[in-house]
């Protein structure tokens, strides 16, 4: 299976080049080629799972830690509007 990796890239904004795209097709590939691959376990009488562990309702205390500023959370964004990220709508086909 062949992927466009430019294509891929270019919806995660990234900046590859042509060394890391053949690098990461090659992988992508191969990771797709392992998960087809479990297809073909035997999975007749095994009950279905969500979880191993045999954990429940494991929770933490909240706790009030110091956080990004404002200024230092949009520092990297592409777009800003009056202090917000800006992104394209998805709901209405902007």
């Amino acid at each position: 299976m062949k992927f466009d990796i430019t294509h891929v890239a270019k919806q995660a904004n990234l900046t590859l080049t042509d060394e890391e795209k053949t690098k990461f097709e090659k992988q992508l590939e191969e990771t797709v080629d392992y998960i087809e691959g479990l297809s073909e376990v035997d999975t007749d009488g095994i009950e279905p799972t969500s979880q191993v562990t045999g954990l429940e309702n494991v929770t933490r205390e909240d706790e009030i830690t110091p956080s990004l500023s404002q200024e230092e959370a949009l520092k990297n964004a592409k777009s800003t509007h009056k202090g917000y990220f800006k992104v394209k709508g998805i709901l209405n086909n902007e």
